[in-house]
């Protein structure tokens, strides 16, 4: 409790600022510093000095000797009164308002006005470091966010962005460096802010890692391939048939008289169940496949051994199939084999369809597609593209409608088909491919038209009872073409393998166990895919503004169009200033593009 009692000119403690007692009734009248005024109850202060104090004002900051004081009292106790006075010779207001902020500052001395303690010259010692250390600190960080302004970042500033960059890539919703500089906390603020400031380059894909996905391979010890009797298919040639540069060839193809053989690298062979190398498969889920590399499902060693065609022979899962006249599969045949193999594009395959044994295949081919066709399979053929990063260029190049691609495609299928049936004759469990059809089954005709009718299409969906593809006109139907690149594909040559050896199969409920465990991981692939080839699309229209090109309406909404642009299978909407019937081609230039934001805006040309 203070000596002195609350009176009109008395120089009072207000929470932590000063206050000019004016009045005193049962409640006091105090003025705050700015010539605010305030009545409170007497408990509410805290007098520091009687006064008299004509004004606020004329509590200006003092040097004094308080160190000198501290040093006399240092262990002891003392009041601010005895304090004031040894450090300032006198007891005014002024210096008594002096000597408590030296107090209340907390250095040499702390307490209450009646209960002062000197502290230690330990205590002293270490706050002093304490606080010249969070002087610097703060001097550091005001200094650090200049540079970003100036975007002039020295080596140990990267650093700190770390907490940018862990929201950029989806994995922190806060950054203390955005809530600084004012900005948004969101990926897209953060991916803009790192390449503004020269932290990124602006060909950084964050996509996978947004999406939580391995950005490297797996490196695990991959054990022998183990002796067994294979079928000896060697004296048959074989094709694997893909896209030029194609790094992982799974699936080539034979024609021994009448019958088509499709041959699969026997990557269940290899990878047993619950093994290692199978665990990391299944939580991957699949290869990831983005314009600049491949993240493998499994150790790219699998691919090397198994690869079809990348040595002299390769074990392969073999089926032959004969198609009847009405494009019907019979006479399956599956067999674990050793084939040899030669590799081939698409493009050199298609200047060959008229030559043996491709002109064959494609005819038994065809059969099956028209089967297909006319059991509803959707027939939508829109602008595809490949999109490839090679040394920091971007190659954006169609996917050319060829013969042989078409070819390679329905064998796959004829593929699924067939193990689909297999499966269900012989009861075996695996993950079947399902797909309901769209509430308005149409034949498309013209590109808009298309467009329209694959955003009516339904999800593929896995599971272990089988029903109808919708969209690829087949009453039954799996994956069983791509166990190097696809999990699932795996699950189902493992039980294709159990079946043929007499070994235990995985039951309904493993297998479901089994769908259930990648659908997660499945999803964050397609759309780290997805949005990387959107970025690498649009990174590429930043880097070439001048591009102008194609473009057909496909959708309208009043005055708003979306606009397909076949050279870069790219949608973008734009405000027309007239109508225009759907199909309309316009001449398109870019107008602004947003990386980071994935958006590139369009003006029509003349």
């Amino acid at each position: 409790m203070s000596q002195f009692s609350p009176a009109p000119g008395g120089l009072a403690l207000y929470k932590i600022r000063p206050a000019l007692i004016t009045a005193v009734t049962d409640k006091i009248d105090i003025q705050l510093e700015g010539g605010k005024s305030k009545r409170v109850r007497p408990k509410d202060i805290v007098m520091l000095h009687p006064g008299p104090l004509r004004s606020l004002s004329d509590l200006q900051p003092l040097e004094g000797n308080l160190t000198e004081a501290w040093e006399l009292l240092s262990g002891s106790e003392t009041t601010l009164q005895e304090l004031t006075e040894l450090a300032f010779d006198e007891f005014t207001p002024v210096t008594a308002w002096a000597a408590w902020e030296r107090v209340a500052e907390g250095l040499y001395f702390e307490g209450e006005p009646e209960h002062i303690v000197a502290r230690s010259g330990e205590q002293v010692a270490a706050d002093q470091e304490a606080r010249e250390a969070k002087a610097r600190a703060e001097q550091e960080w005001a200094d650090f966010l200049a540079r970003l302004e100036q975007k002039q970042l020295i080596e140990e500033d990267r650093k700190q962005l770390s907490d940018v960059e862990q929201v950029a890539l989806g994995r922190s919703e806060k950054s203390r460096i955005l809530q600084a500089l004012g900005h948004q906390e969101t990926p897209q603020n953060a991916h803009r802010m790192l390449i503004g400031v020269g932290c990124w380059p602006d060909t950084h894909n964050p996509y996978p890692q947004r999406m939580s996905l391995p950005t490297d391979n797996p490196d695990i010890v991959i054990p022998e391939l183990g002796e067994e009797e294979r079928l000896d298919l060697t004296h048959l040639p074989a094709f694997a048939i893909d896209d030029e540069g194609s790094e992982d060839p799974d699936d080539a193809i034979s024609l021994d008289g009448e019958r088509i053989w499709v041959h699969v690298a026997d990557v269940a062979a290899l990878v047993q169940p619950d093994s290692e190398l199978y665990l990391e498969a299944r939580a991957r889920g699949a290869n990831l496949y983005v314009p600049e590399r491949i993240v493998h499902m499994l150790p790219t060693e699998i691919t090397t051994r198994l690869g079809l065609g990348l040595q002299e022979q390769s074990p392969a899962l073999s089926f032959g199939m004969r198609i009847d006249e009405q494009g019907e599969i019979v006479d399956l045949q599956i067999a674990t084999s050793l084939i040899r193999v030669s590799r081939h594009t698409y493009s050199e395959i298609d200047e060959r369809m008229h030559e043996s044994p491709f002109q064959a295949i494609w005819q038994l081919t065809e059969r099956f597609q028209s089967r297909r066709k006319a059991a509803g399979a959707a027939s939508i053929d829109l602008p595809e593209v490949s999109v490839r990063v090679i040394e920091d260029e971007i190659r954006i190049r169609p996917l050319d409608r060829l013969n042989s691609r078409q070819m390679v495609t329905e064998a796959m299928l004829m593929v699924g088909e067939a193990v689909a049936r297999y499966a269900q004759e012989k009861d075996i469990p695996i993950p079947f491919a399902t797909q309901n059809p769209p509430d308005n089954p149409q034949e498309p005709e013209g590109i808009a038209q298309m467009y329209a009718y694959r955003r009516q299409m339904k999800p593929s969906r896995s599971q272990t009872e089988t029903g109808p593809h919708a969209g690829l006109g087949l009453s039954s139907y799996t994956r069983a073409t791509s166990p190097l690149r696809r999990y699932l594909d795996l699950v189902t040559h493992q039980q294709l393998r159990a079946h043929l050896k007499g070994a235990e199969l995985l039951s309904l409920a493993q297998i479901t166990e089994r769908i259930a465990a990648v659908e997660i991981a499945g999803g964050a692939i397609r759309r780290a895919e997805r949005f990387s080839n959107s970025h690498w699309k649009v990174l590429f229209l930043a880097r070439n503004p001048q591009w102008q090109g194609k473009g057909v309406v496909v959708d309208l909404d009043e005055q708003r169009a979306t606009i397909l642009i076949p050279e870069l299978a790219l949608e973008t909407k734009i405000r027309l200033k007239k109508s225009l019937p759907l199909e309309s081609e316009l001449t398109l230039a870019v107008r602004e593009v947003d990386v980071t934001d994935l958006t590139a805006w369009f003006r029509i040309v003349g």
